[in-house]
């Protein structure tokens, strides 16, 4: 079973981006367009706090009056984020994402941040472990042994 670990492992980028709780939704916002990623770790003092995300500016954003140049990043960020552990698996990721509605997961070991996975990372891995489930009984229906 695949597991966090290998999804950081084969990530094309390995940078975790973050703004300062005080810069604004803007900033944010600006790093994430550039990065072309949807969510953001918020920093205070070099420490994790919290994750702003593409869906937070749309709920907590324009339509709630505010704007993003004007409000600080600690006023709309999300401050309990659901963490996993490189040795978490892609299914267990699923069943999170699926039971809190997110769409991402920090990584956390030994209270640091090693890294950041997404839905898409969660999916792909899942789907190639079903392809390889699939190629593995047909190998072996076929006759030519277990093999994946």
């Amino acid at each position: 079973m695949t597991t966090v670990r290998k999804l950081l492992e084969v990530k094309e980028s390995a940078t975790n981006f973050s703004v300062e709780a005080t810069q604004t939704v803007l900033d944010a916002l600006k790093v994430m367009a550039e990065a072309q990623i949807g969510a953001i770790l918020v920093t205070e003092n070099d420490k994790i706090i919290g994750i702003y995300t593409e869906r937070d500016y749309l709920y907590k954003g324009e339509l709630e009056g505010r704007s993003a140049k004007n409000t600080k990043i600690k006023d709309v960020m999300i401050p309990q984020m659901i963490t996993v552990t490189n040795d978490t698996t892609v299914d267990q990721c699923m069943a999170l994402m699926k039971q809190y509605r997110i769409r991402h997961l920090p990584v956390v070991e030994n209270d640091q941040l090693v890294g950041l996975v997404s839905m898409r990372d969660v999916m792909l891995a899942a789907i190639e472990n079903r392809e390889s489930e699939i190629r593995g009984l047909e190998n072996y229906i076929m006759g030519s042994g277990f093999q994946s």
